[in-house]
């Protein structure tokens, strides 16, 4: 392995992690695609789909520890939601990490599709009244909560996200949560989500270690700076930029699949 192959990930890593730290997601949703077909593009590498998963799952974790770490002390992390949420989605991820092992690569792809397609949908349905509720008179459906986070944490252990990309949208459209506490929370419920997707992943043996390794330290830097920016944007500005993010990931997936 090159130095050229080095930075690529490293890259692929910092750009994934920084836009996790500012948006509240994992960054596999970024990350995922590129490490999918940027090293090819390049001519620098080439990892297997079920590789891709086993290096996000454990970018995720990290990505998440370091933006959960910079949100911690602003007050916007629901202890409540990070429970209930948190822990539906840990036993949904290990069964999908478990899982992946036995679906075809181009199953990975697919289920990774329709999920960037139904978060892409949601992040572009109307959100009224969810900056108007102040953080200590934020309510939600405990049960309908945990439900979807169990559902989302089985599409996500597959393709080795945190499953944040879904939970945002999850988040502010059905359980009514305002931005800024969507974002710092579904950090820290996709940081338990990864304990689960990285279990299942590294039971399988589909984690190439020095790929790995780099995007940890890339993630390990980013994150933190992503926060920090995320901070200090408008939220509706963050919203916008998610649904874009998720809707070109979407679209190129579904065209490389097709």
């Amino acid at each position: 392995m090159d130095i050229t192959f080095i930075a690529t990930i490293f890259v692929i890593g910092f750009v994934g992690s920084f836009i996790s730290g500012m948006l509240g997601i994992g960054g596999a949703i970024i990350n995922y695609p590129m490490l999918l077909y940027i090293p090819v593009m390049l001519g620098v590498g080439h990892f297997t789909a079920h590789e891709v998963s086993g290096i996000t799952a454990i970018q995720v974790f990290f990505a998440t520890l370091g933006g959960v770490l910079a949100y911690r002390k602003d007050g916007f992390l629901n202890k409540k939601l990070i429970i209930y949420m948190g822990v539906s989605i840990l036993f949904g991820s290990f069964i999908g990490g478990l899982s992946s092992t036995h679906m075809p690569e181009n199953g990975i792809n697919i289920v990774y599709g329709i999920l960037a397609l139904i978060a892409v949908i949601m992040m572009f349905l109307p959100k009224r009244g969810v900056e108007d509720v102040h953080f200590d008179q934020v309510k939600f459906n405990k049960w309908l909560a945990s439900l979807f986070a169990f559902i989302v944490g089985i599409g996500a252990g597959i393709v080795g996200a945190g499953g944040a990309f879904l939970l945002v949208p999850i988040m502010l459209v059905v359980l009514k949560i305002p931005t800024r506490m969507t974002i710092a929370s579904s950090l820290a419920i996709t940081l338990i989500s990864s304990i689960g997707a990285v279990s299942g992943k590294i039971s399988t043996g589909n984690i190439p270690i020095l790929p790995a390794f780099i995007m940890v330290v890339a993630s390990l830097i980013a994150s933190p700076i992503g926060a920090y920016m995320g901070k200090k944007l408008n939220a509706k500005v963050l919203q916008g930029t998610m649904g874009l993010l998720i809707l070109a990931t979407a679209v190129k997936t579904w065209f490389s699949i097709l």
